[in-house]
């Protein structure tokens, strides 16, 4: 039972580095092992439309049993799956998979994982957390129909914290708060974080339909709020204000094909899904009892300027290294 939770965590982690990112998708994580216990390969799904996690540390895996290159440059999911069940040759018969959520048993943008994992034949696979998505669902009573040894993770907290952005957005909507703070707990005058944490910044704007900015924010810093650093669309803004007078020479008003509302309410959020909220003290103490979680990117650095000063009792769920920065999610006590 430690060993299943440790490969479980290790999954779980690596699917939180792309929390936020897998949008309509879960994020998802897979880990592969011998039946000694050790690590063979760790994945996990980055971006609806690409492989799943299960593909993901399959290809992984193979290629570093077999040394067979020629599957690096297969990027296809459906060419994966079609080249591992031609060339696998049993490598996986004494292998053991762990995966956060069942695996899918359905023909979406991707083939069913299912069918793959039960050609390929497994030892043993562990599923940290059953899919409440009917459509996606069953993976995991088609792998024991076809007498595959599948077990549910009794302890499944970790795969459950990692699956609540998926399961808000199936029933209604998620919303997440960005804040980026430096070592000293300072979240204003400029630039706090590297570069490469406002490139993930960016990539989560580009997977939001939505972007709540404060109105002061939006007088003060004139942002863009688009998503540049990683080439990607520009989500709609709300602009939380009681003023409804703004500069529309302010660049986030010059995005094309951009909507933005002006308005004293969060009743806008209900037409949108998946919801990101950037600001200060003012916006975390206006949303926090519509927050699921906090995207905390914490500087290694320190800096002058202004602490938060509110109550705000919080859970970490994960820490993920970017550079000498720390990105953690968190969900409210």
């Amino acid at each position: 039972m430690v060993n299943d939770i440790f490969l479980m965590g290790t999954a779980a982690k690596e699917a939180w580095r792309y929390q936020g990112l897998t949008y309509p998708n879960p994020a998802v994580g897979a880990v592969i092992s011998d039946e000694f216990g050790s690590l063979i390969a760790c994945e996990a799904h980055h971006q609806a439309g690409l492989p799943h996690a299960e593909v993901e540390v399959c290809k992984s895996a193979y290629l570093k049993l077999t040394n067979d290159t020629l599957i690096s440059d297969i990027k296809d999911s459906s060419d994966i799956h079609n080249y591992l069940i031609a060339n696998h040759n049993n490598i996986f018969k004494n292998l053991t998979l762990h995966v956060t959520l069942e695996p899918c048993n359905h023909y979406g943008k991707t083939p069913p994982c299912s069918h793959l994992i039960k050609e390929l034949g497994f030892r043993r696979v562990v599923v940290g957390k059953l899919d409440e998505n009917k459509e996606a669902s069953g993976g995991f009573d088609f792998l024991k129909q076809n007498g595959l040894h599948v077990e549910l993770l009794k302890n499944s907290t970790i795969c459950e914290d990692l699956l609540i952005p998926f399961l808000r957005w199936q029933k209604e909507n998620f919303i997440f708060f960005k804040l980026a703070m430096s070592l000293n707990g300072v979240i204003d005058g400029g630039v706090i974080t590297s570069l490469n944490s406002r490139k993930l910044v960016h990539k989560f704007r580009d997977r939001c339909d939505l972007l709540v900015i404060g109105g002061n924010t939006v007088r003060q810093d004139r942002p863009t709020l688009d998503a540049r650093l990683c080439d990607g669309k520009a989500p709609d803004i709300l602009i939380y204000s009681r003023e409804e007078e703004f500069d529309k020479d302010i660049p986030l008003f010059k995005i094309k094909n951009r909507k933005v509302y002006i308005k004293n309410s969060f009743d806008i959020l209900k037409n949108y899904k998946n919801i990101m909220i950037e600001g200060g003290e003012g916006m975390l103490e206006a949303t926090k009892d519509i927050t699921d979680l906090y995207a905390i990117f914490h500087s290694p650095n320190f800096k002058k300027g202004k602490h938060p000063n509110l109550d705000l009792p919080l859970k970490r769920l994960s820490n993920i290294n970017i550079e000498n920065d720390t990105l953690s999610w968190f969900k409210k006590i």
